[in-house]
Formats: structure tokens, C-alpha cells, sequence
């Protein structure tokens, strides 16, 4: 009893203590904003005028600039500092499709579900042709094309497979999955993108010599079937945005059951007749690459020149209107700092909010901003503001709501984002997870060593119809995850801007070796 009593009377004394060491949530200021996002919500607005009126946003083609320009004047009306157009530096041109149409005439007519790749020219005026089937798997091929392709429409895949797909397009993470994301990866353990990482570098550089071939063996036009089924079509890039580039071929990627009929009619000995015609526009203007950029200020005497970002892509590939991808992530960022100043909250540190231009063409506007404000991971020479941020957050995964955040290897952070989290279990957000994810802007940060993390959202039909496709519309994005994706990352970006100490941080990257420093 009294090893008891004197174990229960340390614990009291040490108990004020324990409250003290654990990190500081104002549930009040969470109500205020979820309630003001309740009854006040624009994130669907601002999606609306992002996709149905400005979308697709491709790098700097004029919708990419009217979108930055609307967002930066929206967000200076909602009564954020210093809401500008920043540039991180050159870019190249933009691209616009100004007409399309293809059709197969012969044996029926038909008008065929495709859209041409981005910054591939136009059609000089209407083709009219039958389709030339080239199949070619290694570099022995070519020679049975030789001299056979001067003004030809090409069909440069073979029929692909469709089978029934019993799984549904959307879905949502559920209890098992989101457990075996919070698990670590087993030490020593190979991911397995590597290996499929190598198999693509073989597929493109094959593709790579195709292209070469066709424009040497004067092709006209292009065709290829898309991935994936159900008349969708998963369309990316085909020419180059530089200004000086090599001219491309025109490039047209065709619904995978509309082009698998032209591939058997032809296999069939029947005579396909095609008609098409492509009208596109380059622009020059300004080649410089623009971010949108703009702050609430911070109100504490000595924390207000330390940072708080967020931030996700503006600019989007063109075969929809960019929503999900990632006109949500946008629109969420947008409403989250709508909300702060709208209950007119004052973070002690300064919330800067970044919209990001060319993250689809490898994270540009990001890692230039980074460079010119942090440090160059080339060198890892920092910059004076590398010692001012205390995080950065990302949303680049879709419209479905935020369940948790990947800790990019912080462990550090873990106990704060656990007690961020904790006043949103009964909405569906509760995994933290030591794991890395990729492939968007909160990678640039991480690269120069500073705390950049991005949120685990439910995938919906993000991977399986709306991501690069022509279904990434306003349509297919959810109302109700985007509001509790909104009162999440409001939060966080609050209560980081409140703390007395920046968030941990990881130990300093080495600087990256270049190709000729080896």
C-alpha cells in the first residue's frame, strides 16, 4: 500500500507536467473552424470557377494564366497580404487545341473518342487516309517499315486487352488498409517500383526511337490506344514545351475499344478509311513559369518571420478540366486559408500559401521555388528562409478527404500530427504513418531537408478514371470530403503557426551529385 501510495503521489506531482509535454490543440478554434466551413463553405465554388471556368489549366497556355491571375485576386480579396504571380524562372511555351476531330469513314462511319497528346502541331488542313498497322517490339523491326510511312496515318500499338472489371472504380481506404500503411516497410525490403521503374525506362526508350522513326519516314499522324477501358481516355504530353524543341509528329491517343475495332478491321484484310483534322496554337508570349503566391501575417513580434506553407498544383494536363488533379488540392488549400482569416484567427507565424505551375511536368514550379527561397539540393547551400519554415503542406491526391499524413521518415513529428489528428477521428482521419509517398510538390521541400509532408486520402476513382483523363471534371469530385479535407489542413496550418518551436526536422540531406561530377 505504500509503494502504492507514494507511486500514485509521483504520478500527481509529475501529472501537470505530463499535460505540459503534450502538444497543444485549442479544440475551440477547431469548432470555429468547422463550423464556419459548415455553414459558409466556397471550396466547390472555387472548384467550379478553377474547372468548368478556367480549366484545363495546361503550363502556361492562356487558361494557366487566367487561373493564376483569378486565384490571386481571390485570395487578396479574402484579405491575404502580398497575393502575387511569382516567377521561379524560364519554362517554355505554352499549347492550346483549338480544333479536333477524328472519324473513320469506311467501312461505317463513326466518330472515334480521342484527344490529341499536348504540344504536338496541328494537321496540315483535313487528312483523309487509311491506317498503316505498325507493330514493332525491338529495333529489328523498323526495317519492315522502311520507306512505307511517308504521309500515312499510323497505328503504332497492337489491339490491347479488355476483359470485364469486377472491381469498383471508386473506393474508399477502410480499417485493414489503413493499418497496413501505418505499418513500417520491413528493413531491407526493395520497393517494388524499382523493378517496374526499369521496365518502363526500356518501354519509353523504345517509344522514344518509334517516334524518331516516324518523323524521319514522314508520317502524318500518329494514333495509340489508351490505357485502361470504358471509353475513357488517359492522355499526357507528346511534344516538347521548349521554345527551340524539334518539331513532333501529330498525336492522337484513341478510347482503347475504338481503336482495338480499327486494329481488327485492318487484321481482316477490310479496308479502314480515316478522317482527321487538328488545329493547335503555341504560345510564347511570356515564357517565364509563374507560381501563385500570397500570406496571412504573422501577429507574434518574433515568430511572424518564420513560416507556415501550403500548397498544391495549379496547372493540370488538358484532356478535362484539371479537378481532381488538382484543381481539389487547390481549392482545399484556397478554402483553408479563407477560413482562418475569415474568423479573423491570428497565427503567430506567417501562413504563406503556394499554388504551384508545371508539378505535371516534374515538379518545376516547386523545386524552382524552393531553389530561389531555401537551398539548391544540388549544393545544399542554404539560404537565409531555409531556417525560417517550420512545415510545409501538400494535397495532391484527388477529392477524396484527408484520412491521415505520411510522416516522410520524421518520426520527430509523429506525437504532434497524432495530437493534430485527434479531434478528427470521428471524420475518418486517424492513420500516421512513418512511410514516404512521391510523385508531388511536398517532394522539393523534403529534398533540401525541410519538413514537407502530403495527406493520405481516400483514392476514390483517382488512379482508375479521373488521373491525366478526359473524366477529371467537376463532376467527379466529392463536396463532403473536400469540406473535411478543408477543416483539416485549416487546422494544421493553425496550430503549427501557434507553436512556440518549429516542427523537427530531419537531418540535412548530402548534396546531390550531378552527372559530370562522378
Amino acid at each position: 500500500m505504500i509503494k502504492r501510495a507514494i507511486r500514485m503521489g509521483v504520478f500527481v506531482l509529475l501529472f501537470p507536467v505530463l499535460l505540459l509535454a503534450q502538444e497543444a490543440v485549442d479544440l475551440q478554434v477547431i469548432n470555429q473552424i468547422k463550423q464556419e466551413e459548415y455553414q459558409h463553405s466556397q471550396v466547390m465554388e472555387t472548384l467550379f470557377y478553377l474547372t468548368d471556368v478556367y480549366g484545363p489549366r495546361l503550363m502556361n497556355s492562356p487558361n494557366y494564366r487566367r487561373a493564376a491571375e483569378w486565384c490571386r485576386n481571390k485570395l487578396s480579396e479574402w484579405g491575404l497580404a502580398n497575393a502575387h504571380l511569382e516567377s521561379w524562372g524560364a519554362f517554355g511555351r505554352g499549347w492550346q487545341l483549338k480544333k479536333f476531330s477524328l472519324e473513320m469513314l469506311e467501312p461505317v462511319y463513326r466518330p472515334l473518342i480521342a484527344f490529341p497528346k499536348a504540344w504536338t502541331p496541328g494537321t496540315s488542313g483535313v487528312i483523309t487516309g487509311s491506317p498503316v498497322l505498325v507493330v514493332i517490339k525491338s529495333d529489328a523491326d523498323f526495317e519492315k517499315y522502311r520507306g512505307k510511312l511517308n504521309g500515312a496515318i499510323v497505328l503504332t500499338q497492337q489491339e490491347q486487352k479488355i476483359k470485364p472489371e469486377f472491381t469498383p472504380d471508386a473506393r474508399r481506404n477502410d480499417e485493414k488498409s489503413l493499418q497496413e500503411l501505418a505499418q513500417a516497410p520491413e528493413p531491407g525490403a526493395q520497393p517494388s517500383w524499382r523493378a517496374r521503374r526499369e521496365e518502363y525506362r526500356k518501354r519509353m526508350a523504345l517509344r522514344r526511337k518509334m517516334r524518331k522513326f516516324f518523323a524521319e519516314e514522314g508520317a502524318a499522324l500518329l494514333l495509340q490506344p489508351s490505357r485502361g477501358q470504358d471509353g475513357t481516355v488517359f492522355v499526357t504530353g507528346g511534344g516538347s514545351y521548349r521554345t527551340n524543341a524539334a518539331p513532333a509528329l501529330p498525336s492522337v491517343v484513341v478510347a482503347t475499344e475504338y481503336y482495338n475495332r480499327l486494329v481488327r478491321l485492318l487484321r481482316h484484310n477490310i479496308p479502314v478509311t480515316l478522317r482527321a483534322e487538328i488545329q493547335t496554337a503555341y504560345t510564347a508570349r511570356d515564357t517565364l513559369g509563374y507560381n501563385v503566391i500570397a500570406e496571412i501575417p504573422g501577429s507574434d513580434r518574433k515568430l511572424k518571420r518564420e513560416l507556415v506553407m501550403l500548397g498544391g498544383h495549379l496547372d493540370s494536363w488538358h484532356a478535362g478540366t484539371g479537378a481532381t488533379d488538382n484543381a481539389a488540392g487547390v481549392a482545399v488549400c484556397m478554402e483553408a486559408v479563407r477560413i482562418l482569416t475569415a474568423l479573423n484567427l491570428k497565427p503567430r507565424r506567417t501562413v504563406r500559401i503556394a499554388l504551384w505551375g508545371a508539378e505535371e511536368l516534374g515538379l518545376l514550379g516547386s523545386r524552382g521555388y524552393v531553389k530561389q527561397h531555401f537551398a539548391d539540393p544540388k549544393t545544399m547551400e542554404l539560404k537565409p528562409e531555409h531556417a525560417k519554415l517550420s512545415a510545409y503542406f501538400n494535397l495532391d491526391n484527388g477529392s477524396g478527404k484527408i484520412r491521415g499524413i505520411y510522416l516522410q521518415g520524421n518520426d520527430a513529428v509523429r506525437p504532434i500530427f497524432e495530437a493534430y489528428l485527434k479531434p478528427f477521428h470521428d471524420m475518418g482521419a486517424t492513420t500516421v504513418t512513418i512511410r514516404n509517398t512521391g510523385g508531388t510538390d511536398h517532394l522539393s521541400f523534403d529534398a533540401v531537408g525541410l519538413p514537407g509532408f502530403q495527406f493520405i486520402q481516400d483514392p476514390l476513382e483517382y488512379f482508375t478514371r479521373t488521373h491525366h483523363s478526359n473524366m477529371d471534371v467537376y463532376d467527379h469530385c466529392s463536396k463532403s470530403d473536400l469540406m473535411q479535407a478543408s477543416i483539416i489542413l485549416a487546422s494544421f496550418v493553425y496550430h503549427t503557426a501557434m507553436r512556440d518551436q518549429k516542427l523537427p526536422r530531419k537531418p540535412l540531406p548530402e548534396p546531390r551529385q550531378t552527372a559530370g561530377s562522378r
